[in-house]
Formats: structure tokens, C-alpha cells, sequence
């Protein structure tokens, strides 16, 4: 099992300690993968249904500040020389997808091949409204733009015409990635499960440390490699990360899920540290580690 780490690109700890510096420990202590998360803007008053707790309620005040996804990436690149880098979750179908394909193949380049996108349709509809973008119509958007990345990400694309855009003949995009940019797909419905499967290279699903449930991890599997059967894709093409969110002191509870978490089906995992601990984020990858060697 891959063991990640979130690289806080929210809240206070981006300017008192730096992206680059906690990246550059992370990998130091040992993590395969760095993540960040995405937003862009947030209302004050959130009303959109936040899907990802029990009551529906955004877990974070809305003034928190959140530095964009794609600049802290450059940044990891820049700090780190071995880890995978990845969004959990870029909001794909707000982002203008040209630019986005550039931002993407530059940092792949940059990094040598590290990158690894996770991206979801987006939940938050007060965002959408303030970036000028449709809240309806989004999925539409998002499977749209995963083959239009894909086709810049070659370099020279055909022309592109798609009911959201169009793209003209002899458009040129460079650089080229380093590698073929993973896109896992985020979110837990049958449609995300089903993207997922069709157009994406895998699952990025998201729990909570404080209610962790294989059982659900493993039902999201079964769906996800019953659509890739059904669409004629092998399922061992498909990765699953898990996002832990609440995780920071928690490593010991994670650590003991781990097992079960494989055997739903977990390719990988990503945790938070606590970096109010000296030394933790080593703390937290070794007792992680110890539990993974196991499986």
C-alpha cells in the first residue's frame, strides 16, 4: 500500500511554516505521495449541501484562506524530488481547461513525471457562481474536459469540438507531459464510481478518520470494477486512493484499519500530521509503514 500525506495549502500553516518546507519534510520522512486540496473562493454563508459530512455542513470557517491547488504543486515540485504530487480534489469543471492543461503538463515536466490528478465535478454551487461558471450542466463539463486535457496533453490535438467548448485546428500545447498524468476520479455516487471507471484511472474516495467503513470502501470498489467490466476495461487498470481527513492524531486508529482497508480494495491512502508535534510527520509514516509492511 502507498502511503500519503496532505501538504496543508489551507488555513494558518502554509505561511508559518511554509509549503515548501512541510513537503520537503514529508518526503524526507519517508511519504510516496503529497497532496493538496482545492478551492478557489467560498462564500460566507454556505448553503450548497456538503456531501462529505453526516449533516451536510462545510467541517471549516469560510474565511479560511486556501492557496491555489496548482501554484502549491509548482511549489512541492520545486521542494521534492521523488514523491508523487496530486490534487485531492481539483474542481475540474470551474477550471478553464486550457489553461488547466497547461498548468498540468508544466508542473508534470517540471517535476519529471510526478503528477497525478485527483478531480471531481464540484459540490459547492456559491463557488461556481462566483467564477462565472454553470453549477448545472457540470458533469457534462467534467467528462468533456477530461478528453480535452488528454488531447492537449499530446501536444498538437486535433480539433476539438464539444458541446461546452470548442477547440481550433493547429493549436499547439507545450510542453508535453512527462508521463501520462493519472485522473482519479472523486466522489462517492454511481456516477463518480462510474466516470471513474469509463474515463478516469481510478477512485480518489474520502472518509473520515473519526467513522472509517472498509465496508462502504469495499462496495465502491465492487461498483467501480463492475462498470469497468461492463465497459470492457480490466480492473487492475484502476487505482483507488483513499483521503483521511481528521487523521492528524489519529495515525494509530488509521494504522489499525489498515488491513481491512486493503482488503476492501485500498491502493493507497493519504493522512494529515499533526504538525503541532515535533517530529510527527516521521511518528506518523513509521507507525503506518510498520502496519503496511504487514499486509
Amino acid at each position: 500500500m502507498r502511503i500519503g500525506a496532505k501538504v496543508p495549502n489551507s488555513g494558518p500553516l502554509p505561511a508559518e511554516r511554509g509549503i515548501a518546507a512541510m513537503a520537503a519534510e514529508l518526503e524526507a520522512a519517508g511519504f510516496d505521495s503529497l497532496w493538496v486540496s482545492d478551492h478557489v473562493v467560498m462564500p460566507a454563508t454556505v448553503a450548497s449541501r456538503y456531501p462529505f459530512a453526516a449533516d451536510g455542513r462545510a467541517t471549516w470557517p469560510s474565511d479560511t484562506p486556501y492557496y491555489d491547488a496548482m501554484v502549491s504543486l509548482a511549489v512541492i515540485a520545486a521542494a521534492t524530488s521523488t514523491a508523487v504530487i496530486g490534487t485531492a480534489v481539483l474542481v475540474l469543471p470551474q477550471r478553464q481547461p486550457v489553461i488547466l492543461a497547461k498548468e498540468a503538463a508544466s508542473i508534470d515536466a517540471i517535476s519529471k513525471g510526478r503528477l497525478c490528478l485527483g478531480v471531481g465535478a464540484g459540490w459547492l454551487a456559491e463557488e461556481f457562481e462566483a467564477l462565472g461558471a454553470p453549477f448545472e450542466g457540470r458533469g457534462e463539463r467534467f467528462v468533456e474536459w477530461v478528453r480535452l486535457l488528454r488531447s492537449l496533453w499530446e501536444g498538437s490535438p486535433p480539433a476539438f469540438e464539444g458541446v461546452h467548448y470548442r477547440l481550433p485546428e493547429g493549436v499547439i500545447s507545450m510542453p508535453r507531459p512527462a508521463h501520462r498524468i493519472p485522473l482519479l476520479v472523486g466522489g462517492d455516487s454511481r456516477t463518480a464510481l462510474g466516470r471513474a471507471a469509463t474515463i478516469g484511472d481510478g477512485w480518489l474516495a474520502h472518509q473520515s478518520a473519526t467513522a472509517l467503513d472498509p465496508k462502504a470502501i469495499g462496495s465502491g470498489v465492487r461498483e467501480l470494477r463492475f462498470a469497468a467490466g461492463r465497459a470492457g476495461r480490466p480492473a487492475s487498470e484502476l487505482w483507488t486512493t483513499l483521503r483521511i481527513v481528521d487523521s492528524a492524531t489519529r495515525i494509530d486508529v488509521v494504522a489499525g484499519m489498515l488491513a481491512d482497508l486493503a482488503g476492501a480494495g485500498v491502493d493507497e491512502i493519504v493522512v494529515d500530521v499533526d504538525w503541532a508535534s515535533t517530529g510527527a510527520a516521521a511518528e506518523a509514516h513509521s507507525i503506518l509503514r510498520r502496519e503496511a509492511a504487514r499486509l
